[in-house]
């Protein structure tokens, strides 16, 4: 297995910790964020005052597009407070959603970055499209869904840790 593709970009503790600044020098116009335990937990139903109001500040520089595995019932309602576009129901690991949606948004790979808090369906599926990934620690509990994943995320990131490639706690730009 090539762990490489497991490796994210940038590792931070959380959505509030990421240089937004950096990344739009970097040349970064495109935020795909994962909502469930990236911005907010996934048991709750409204945004953190300080995530809602890092988005409206984000949504001036670049196109804010939210990323989820979830249902669209789910994640139209965040969407519509900040006026922000969403793919639902996305099949993360799988990229065919998500490669037809930015195919109609004409960004280029180096200025797409993908922001999420699991290996498996957030950096995997960014390095398979080939953007910029950004690996943020879960704000909560995960749902029983997601249990598969964190089983094999924790074998992984115990082979990464060995390799000394990614360690949960030890962020990096």
């Amino acid at each position: 297995m090539n762990l490489d593709r497991f490796v994210p970009t940038i590792y931070q503790k959380s959505v509030l910790d990421i240089d937004y600044t950096k990344l739009k020098k970097t040349g970064i116009k495109c935020i795909l964020f994962d909502l469930d335990n990236t911005l907010i937990n996934a048991k709750e139903n409204s945004f953190d005052k300080k995530i809602e109001k890092l988005l409206v500040k984000l949504s001036k520089d670049f196109k804010l597009i939210i990323v989820s595995n979830n249902f669209k019932k789910r994640i139209k309602p965040f969407c519509d407070i900040i006026s922000i576009d969403f793919i639902s129901f996305c099949l993360k690991p799988c990229t065919i959603k998500l490669k037809r949606k930015l195919k109609k948004l004409v960004f280029l790979n180096d200025e797409i970055c993908i922001i999420g808090d699991q290996l498996i369906s957030d950096v995997l599926v960014g390095n398979k499209i080939k953007v910029k990934t950004i690996l943020v620690d879960p704000i909560g509990k995960d749902l029983k869904v997601t249990g598969l994943n964190r089983y094999l995320e924790n074998r992984i990131l115990n082979k990464l840790k060995d390799k000394n490639a990614l360690e949960r706690g030890n962020y990096y730009e």
